[in-house]
C-alpha cells in the first residue's frame, strides 16, 4: 500500500484534512493539478478568518501549505486522470504513476462559472478575466468592470479601484449577495454601481472595447466602453472524478456527504467547495477536519467508533 490516504485537491479543505490524517498518524498524500492553495488564491484580501483580521489569500495559502509540510503531509503536482474503488482498496493513477490507497478525499473545488455570452471566449485574456488579482494590474490607469453581486465581486471591485481609472460593478439585481461591509467598502472605494443589468455582448476589434448592456426592468440597452471585464457570478463543482466512481451529486454537481463528510461509496470522502453549502475558507477548513477524523475512524476502527 503507497498510502493509507490521498486527498485529491490541495485547498484550503484538503491541506486541512492532510494536517488532521497526518497527526492521526494517517500516511499521506495530496495531489494537485495545479497550483496549491486553490480558489483562496484569487482572494487579493480576506477580512474574515479568524486570527487574521487581514491577510491575502496568497499568504493564507502559503502558510497553510507550509504547515502542511511541516507535520509530514506529501504532495504530488499532477493531474488525477482515473480512481478505481473496487475491492475496498483505492487505485488513484495520476499523470506520473498509479497509487494505492485505503481511503480517498475528495476536494477537488470549483472553478469560475462564465457568463455564456457573445464574444466572452474571444476576448478572453484579450480584456475578460475571471481572476482580478492575476490580471488586475494589467489594467492601470484603464476602465473596467466587475460582473456579479456576491463578496468576491465586490473584494474584486474594491482591489481593482486601487489600480484602474474606474470601476464598475455591474449586478442583475438591485440588492447584493454581499455582506454590507464589503458593499460600503466598494463604494468608499469609488466603484459605481450598475444594477438590474445584464451583459449580453462582448465587442471589440483585437482587445475589448466595449459591452452591451440591458436593463432588465426596463428593456433598454446601452454600451459600456471598458477595457477589461472581470467575470465574478459564482463557481461550478469539479465532480467529473467523483461522478466517475459513482459518487453521489445532486443536480448542480456538488457531491452528497453526510455531517461527517461521507459520500455513499465507501471509504471515499469529500469536503470544500465541491460539496457546496457556504462556499468559504472557514467552513472548507471545517469540513476537512471532520473528513479526516472520519478517515481516521474508518481506517483505525478506534473503540469509540460505532459498529457499522
Amino acid at each position: 500500500m503507497d498510502y493509507e490516504l490521498i486527498i485529491v485537491g490541495g485547498g484550503p479543505a484538503g491541506l486541512c484534512a492532510g494536517i488532521y490524517a497526518v497527526r492521526r498518524g494517517i500516511k499521506t498524500l495530496i495531489i494537485e493539478k495545479g497550483v496549491v492553495g486553490g480558489q483562496v488564491l484569487l482572494a487579493p484580501e480576506i477580512g474574515n478568518y479568524p486570527g487574521f483580521p487581514s491577510v491575502s489569500g496568497t499568504d493564507l495559502a502559503k502558510s497553510m501549505e507550509d504547515h502542511a509540510k511541516g507535520v509530514g503531509v506529501e504532495f504530488e503536482l499532477g493531474e488525477v486522470l482515473r480512481i478505481e474503488v473496487g475491492g475496498g482498496i483505492k487505485k488513484v493513477t495520476t499523470s506520473n504513476r498509479t497509487y494505492e490507497c485505503n481511503a480517498l478525499i475528495i476536494s477537488t473545488g470549483a472553478i469560475h462559472r462564465p457568463l455564456n455570452v457573445a464574444g466572452e471566449k474571444d476576448f478572453l485574456g484579450k480584456g475578460v478575466s475571471y481572476c482580478a488579482t492575476c490580471d488586475g494590474p494589467l489594467f492601470k490607469g484603464k476602465k473596467v468592470a466587475v460582473i456579479g453581486g456576491g463578496n468576491h465581486a465586490c473584494e474584486d471591485a474594491a482591489y481593482l479601484a486601487d489600480i484602474a481609472e474606474k470601476v464598475f460593478l455591474i449586478h442583475r439585481r438591485d440588492s447584493f449577495r454581499a455582506e454590507e461591509c464589503r458593499l460600503e467598502h466598494a463604494k468608499n472605494k469609488g466603484v459605481e454601481f450598475i444594477t438590474d443589468t445584464v451583459v449580453e455582448e462582448f465587442e471589440g476589434d483585437v482587445l475589448l472595447e466595449k459591452i452591451r448592456l440591458k436593463n432588465v426592468k426596463s428593456g433598454g440597452e446601452s454600451e459600456l466602453s471598458v477595457n477589461g471585464v472581470f467575470v465574478s457570478i459564482g463557481v461550478v463543482p469539479l465532480y467529473a472524478l467523483a461522478e466517475q466512481i459513482g459518487v453521489s451529486v445532486d443536480e448542480r454537481g456538488y457531491i452528497l456527504v453526510d455531517e461527517n463528510q461521507i459520500t455513499n461509496v465507501g471509504g471515499v470522502y469529500a469536503c470544500g467547495d465541491v460539496t457546496g453549502g457556504v462556499l468559504q475558507v472557514a467552513t472548507a477548513i471545517g469540513e476537512g477536519c471532520v473528513a479526516a477524523l472520519s478517515v481516521y475512524e474508518y481506517i483505525r476502527k478506534p473503540y469509540w467508533r460505532k459498529v457499522d
